[in-house]
This record gives structure tokens, sequence and C-alpha cells, in this order.
């Protein structure tokens, strides 16, 4: 609260956690607001959505994930220092986040983008039942000082308390660097209701030393019980203030949290480039020219290497401190890239390899869908860009496609286009027309695959199909076929050379639909398209069961479809670095022959 008290710019922002209470009435003075959100009435500050733990206003946000807020409110700091704001970001924990490494990743990014922000740990020496000193090893401090961040130590019990801890906001604020604070306190009750396992003599002492006691001891008796029946009084008057509210119902229960398409479309130049790398690299590079919140973020985008892939090849020294190399910090970046759309920037973060996003899961489950499923006013135009997929040898961890584990992301945009889509298109549409957090794949092999269209054509979205106007879904082949192939991404050229040797050597007619929307499903798109077609095969590099193919399966069954449907995918083992096994793993065109001659 001390922290809190402190702040005073309009650009400061209050990252809190479950324990956010206190510090949420010392920033809004909203005590009715608040004691309705927990008793989740309409007239709570969040409506009743967002409860004890999760709370959204102005610039205060709280999260019941330990460490979930450290790297945003980086990324918020960074946003700050890019405009030229004297803001400062707090970000306040408890001793017991000290285990987790999401903090030492947003520590580390602090102190390397040299962002202000202020990292408020509440230290009372134990977690739930755990005590501090159990599984906390080496100094608190001393962490902070390892990242070279300024550090301080303070009480609660000492009686410059306040003055000091104004004063180390205001060397943050005036640095403009991070920092550590370290506030010794004491927790008088229980973390959770019964779970307060302490010796009655140790809470003794510390309600002895506590600064409210302390107070009460200067007063004479009748001060006290005046003080107390005031507060009692207040706090009735505040709970019949927040029970006179109806509890929160919905006009309308939601169905999705997607925002809405915005903006026009913007002119399409592609045939000039000779490669899908090119267009995506061209693409970055008219986002950075045009608009002026676009940053890119990841590991190694910087000139001469251009990133792993090298889609962002020549980009870092044209947009000098817009096209920033991180620290190997997946979470970290990430949770940084949050902040920043948060804070109204326009981030694309780019993950080295798909594999690694299971690192990044928490910041995009818990986090990047949850705010703006939860709080109207707060969106997250996060762009995260990865190169997924297999057949270089690369192995297990370097080699997945993961789409089947994000499709199921509530709020979560999944997009996978291939070399006959306008990935370039795609990229800006995501940026400029989207503001939701979207996962962008990119196959390893059609880097250097030309961009070209052939003689596919869009399907017309339809009208209830979120964002399926901006992320079209492409076919070409029979208008009465035999089968119907639908592939999407890195196996779409598979899936084209099976097409051609079915249509060549088993004179069947064949038809390929080949989505970029994995997420949300263009259902009635689909639907229109396939629900006469007699055999459809889906097929995908990803581990197909529980994934992409299992829910278009199941959106025909449900609607009634007659025909026969089968799916093909990689089996759920490993993939192999040996391209020898690798190349028995993943299906090819022969796999998916066979498969359709199964339907047949």
């Amino acid at each position: 609260m001390s922290v809190v008290r402190a702040l005073s710019h309009p650009d400061d922002y209050v990252l809190s956690n479950h324990r956010n209470h206190g510090h949420f009435m010392t920033y809004s003075g909203d005590f009715v607001g608040l004691v309705a959100e927990i008793m989740g009435r309409k007239g709570g500050v969040c409506g009743g959505y967002g409860g004890s733990q999760h709370i959204a206003y102005r610039n205060f946000h709280s999260n019941g994930v330990q460490a979930g807020m450290t790297g945003i409110g980086v990324g918020l700091a960074a946003a700050n220092k890019g405009r030229g704001s004297p803001g400062v970001v707090a970000v306040i924990i408890g001793d017991g986040t000290l285990g987790e490494g999401m903090l030492y990743e947003s520590m580390n990014l602090a102190s390397t983008w040299k962002v202000p922000v202020l990292f408020v740990v509440e230290h009372n020496g134990i977690a739930q039942t755990t005590y501090t000193r159990d599984t906390i090893g080496g100094d608190i401090v001393l962490r902070g000082r390892a990242f070279g961040l300024s550090t301080w130590r303070v009480s609660d019990r000492d009686e410059s308390f306040i003055d000091e801890v104004e004063r180390i906001v205001g060397e943050v604020r005036s640095s403009g660097l991070p920092g550590m604070l370290v506030i010794d306190t004491g927790r008088l009750g229980p973390h959770s209701k019964g779970d307060d396992l302490r010796d009655p003599a140790e809470m003794e002492g510390l309600v002895a030393g506590d600064p409210l006691m302390a107070l009460a001891a200067r007063l004479s008796a009748s001060e006290v019980d005046d003080v107390k029946e005031r507060c009692k009084e207040f706090i009735v008057q505040i709970e019949q203030q927040a029970l006179a509210f109806p509890p929160a119902v919905f006009d309308e229960a939601p169905e999705h949290v997607f925002r809405p398409v915005r903006g026009v479309d913007g002119p399409r130049d592609t045939e000039r480039l000779p490669n899908v790398r090119a267009a995506l690299n061209d693409a970055l590079r008219q986002l950075l020219a045009t608009d002026p919140e676009v940053i890119l973020v990841g590991e190694d985008l910087h000139d001469p290497y251009g990133g792993a892939f090298k889609v962002t090849a020549g980009l870092s020294e044209q947009f000098k401190g817009r096209v920033i190399s991180t620290p190997i910090s997946e979470a970290g970046i990430t949770g940084a890239g949050i902040g920043l759309a948060m804070a109204g920037k326009k981030p694309i973060v780019e993950i080295m390899f798909a594999d690694f996003l299971t690192l990044c899961m928490d910041q995009i489950y818990n986090h990047a869908v949850k705010f703006p499923g939860m709080f109207e006013d707060t969106s997250v135009p996060l762009i995260i860009r990865t190169p997924c997929g297999g057949r270089r040898g690369y192995g297990p961890t370097h080699s997945q496609s993961l789409e089947n584990l994000f499709v199921s992301v509530p709020g979560l945009t999944v997009l996978y286009g291939s070399h006959r889509h306008d990935l370039g298109h795609l990229l800006v549409n995501a940026s400029q027309r989207w503001d939701n957090p979207t996962l962008f794949l990119e196959h390893k092999l059609l880097y250097g695959e030309k961009q070209d269209a052939g003689d596919y054509v869009e399907v017309e979205p339809d009208g209830g199909d979120i964002g399926a106007v901006l992320f079209p879904t492409l076919r070409n082949g029979s208008d009465d076929p035999d089968v119907t192939l639908l592939s999407y991404g890195g196996m779409l050229p598979v899936t084209e050379k099976a097409a051609r040797i079915l249509s060549d050597e088993e004179e069947l007619s064949v038809e390929i639909v080949a989505p970029a929307l994995l997420a949300p499903l263009p259902r009635e798109t689909l639907l229109r398209l396939l629900m006469d077609r007699p055999r459809i095969l889906v097929v995908e590099e990803a581990h197909h069961h529980f994934g992409f193919s299992a829910e278009i399966l199941a959106l025909l069954a449900e609607n009634g479809y007659a025909g026969r449907v089968a799916r093909l995918g990689a089996a759920p083992v490993p993939i192999a670095s040996a391209r020898s096994l690798e190349s028995s793993q993943l299906p090819d065109e022969n796999a998916v022959v066979a498969a359709v001659m199964d339907l047949i």
C-alpha cells in the first residue's frame, strides 16, 4: 500500500496479485466496488467477473498466477520509456513468488532493457503454510543485485517507512531504471480461511510489532475505541451498499471473446517477391514503415543474423530500436509482449521454434486471452510468430507441430497459412485489422517455397465466421470431387503431390481445401463447402488425436454429414532426428494416397 500511495503519475501502473485488496483500495478508493466484486454483485468494479483475485481498473491489474504479471510489467514499462513518459510500473509480489522462474526472466529483461519497473516483494516470511526460510535459498536482496537492479530493504515497522518508500519510488522515476524493493512485514492471519498453522506465541509477537498496534499503544483507550467504532460503522455501511446491488448476471452470456474486424483491406503486391520468407520479411518491413506502434521482439532478430530463419533480415538496421533482440526467455518476452500490447503497442513476438511455445503457455492461456475476455476496456493485439514442423532432421524438440494444443485455447487466434496463401497479407491483417491475441505459425519448409496461389480460389466466407474475411480458406480442383483433401500449412505441398497421384494414377477427381484460420474455426464457411462432399480426408502433420482434424470431424458429425471421413496425422510419439526415421513418422504423399484408397 505504501508503494501504491507513492505513485502519482497518470502513466503509473500497479500490477498486483491475489493479495490485491489493500493495493486496490489505496489505488482507487472504491471500497464499495471492491466489496461488491468479492460478493459477486452487479456493482462490482468488474461486474463480478473478476472476483477477489482478478481486478482491472484504469492502470491497475491483478491476477492469481504467481509471477504471471511480472513480464507484463516489463512490457508496460518499455512502452512508457518508448514514449518518453516518466511513468513507473510497480509489480507487487509475495515472497513465495521468489520460487517462480518467470520472476527472474522478467528481472533480467527489465535490467537489459533498462526500463522503470519496481519489483516489490512483500516479505512476511511465509507463503501459504510453508516458511520462506525453508523454500528460498540465499539472500533475497542479492537476487535483485545479481540482475543489476537497484535494491532496497525496508520494514513497515520503521517510523520513516512511508517517507522512505516514497523516496525509492521517486528514485526509480528519476533514473528510469528498474529496481527491487523488499518490504519486511508480518501476516497477522491465514493465507486463505483456516490454513494458518503458526504457533500462538509467534502470532502474539507479530501482533505486538504491527504498526497499527504500535499506533494504538500511543493513543488513549477512548481514542482507540472511537477509531474501532467508526471502522465498524464504515464497514457496515460499505456492506449494505454492496448488498444493495443485485447479483451479477450476464445480459446475454458471451459465446466468444474476439474483438471485431476493423479497418479496410490494403493493397496486395507479392509478384515481385521470390518466396514465402521474402513475403513475410516484406510484410514486417511494411508494418514497421507505416505504423509507429509496431515493434518486433524476439531472440537473435538483429542484423546480420536476422532470426534463425532470416525472416527479420535487414530490419534492425533500418528500424533502429524497434527490432529488439532479447535474452533466451520465451515466457518473459511473451509477457513483455502482452504488456506492450496492453499499453497500445502492436508487438510481434518471434519464438525461435514452435516447440518452445510450451514455455509461453501460461502467459498465453492465463493472461493474453483472459484480459480481453474479462475486461472490456483491455485489448491485447499481440502476434506471436514461430516456425514449426519437421522434415529437416531437427529431432524431438525442434520438429513439432503444436497447433493441436493451441487451437483449444479460448480467445486465441491460430493462423497457419500455406505457400498458396498471401502470407504477408495475412500477417499485415493480423496486425492492423485484428485486435486479438494471435499465434502465427510458419512451416520451416515453406520459407523457400514460391508464394503462388496457382489455381486456388478463395472460398466465400460466411458472415457469421469471426475473422474468416481476413484469413481466407482456399480451394482448388473438382467441383464434384470423388474425394476432398482438407489440409493446411506445411502439409499442403505433400497433399498436392498426393492429389496428382490420385488424379493421374487412380483417375479420381480430387478437391483440395486449405484453411489459413484454424481458430476460431470458420465453421459455417467449411460446412457450406463440405456437407455435400462424399468423402473427406483431413491431413495434418501434428499428432492428430484431440486436434484440429478431430474438431473438423466433430463439426461434420454434429451437422448430420452422411459421407465417409478419415484423418491422417503423425503418431503420438517423439519425432526422431535421423531423417530415415523421421520420414517414416511424418505423413508423406504415399500415406495420403493410401488413406484415400481406404475411403474409396
